[in-house]
């Protein structure tokens, strides 16, 4: 439900990456003997990171991206299945004791939140990660934005108490990104154009792609250096959509 870049890895999730060692996910992918030495070591290949935020079609890329042989994908998702575990991790990250290792534990790529909040973080630990931003018209982004998630985490206070915990730290990390509680839609709007322009000051250009899910499969794959699927690109989470995952009817 949230926001948009990817990491990639191999044999073990993303915070074990032999990166010195792996200069490229295409690299890699394209050698049989060096795919199996990948699955043997324990070693990982974190190709790509995430910067992008949510309501930006994550959802669909992580869909995309375990399509591509490259999961299993982190997302926001997997926080809300995993709350015991995943939150206390989140909220060490957030407050500046990150361990990589555990957050990722069983995972081999992420995007969305909470793992576009810390794409500087996360640059700075996997230095030859590339990034995917997913981007949208800011005005429909921030209406999208204001009727799913930014309604979800301020009205929190009126959640279950087994969810609350998980939305405590997703508006603290969403918060972080820059969207902290009362900012109106103008606001949400230029505080992700912001957002964004500091992804792209931060990202050498050389490691950044900017991408929209409606492009489909040939930039991100063209990106990546793999085949492109010949099944359509998976296209999902619509308002109706989110609500429903939520609050556990899908």
């Amino acid at each position: 439900a949230a926001g948009g870049t990817v990491g990639f890895a191999r044999a073990g999730g993303l915070a074990d990456a032999g990166l010195a060692r792996v200069p490229a996910v295409a690299d890699v992918l394209s050698r049989e003997a060096d795919v199996a030495e990948l699955l043997e070591a324990p070693l990982e290949l974190v190709g790509l990171v995430p910067a992008g935020v949510g309501r930006t079609g994550t959802y669909s890329l992580k869909l995309a991206v375990n399509q591509l042989g490259l999961g299993p994908c982190h997302h926001m998702e997997a926080v809300l299945l995993g709350i015991a575990a995943q939150v206390p991790l989140w909220n060490d990250v957030l407050n500046g004791r990150p361990d990589w290792q555990a957050v990722y534990s069983g995972f081999a790529s992420a995007v969305d939140w909470p793992t576009a909040c810390f794409f500087r973080e996360l640059g700075a630990a996997y230095p030859l990660a590339r990034f995917v931003l997913t981007t949208r018209d800011p005005e429909r982004w921030a209406d999208s934005f204001a009727a799913t998630i930014y309604k979800l985490i301020g009205d929190r206070d009126q959640a279950p108490p087994d969810k609350k915990a998980w939305l405590d730290m997703a508006a603290g990390v969403i918060a972080r990104t820059g969207f902290p509680a009362g900012l109106n839609q103008e606001q949400l709007a230029s505080a992700y154009v912001a957002h964004n322009e500091a992804v792209k000051a931060a990202v050498p250009a050389s490691r950044l792609m900017v991408y929209q899910v409606k492009d489909g499969w040939g930039p991100l794959c063209q990106f990546l250096g793999v085949p492109e699927p010949t099944e359509p690109f998976p296209r999902t989470n619509h308002r109706a959509e989110f609500w429903d995952r939520v609050t556990g009817r899908i």
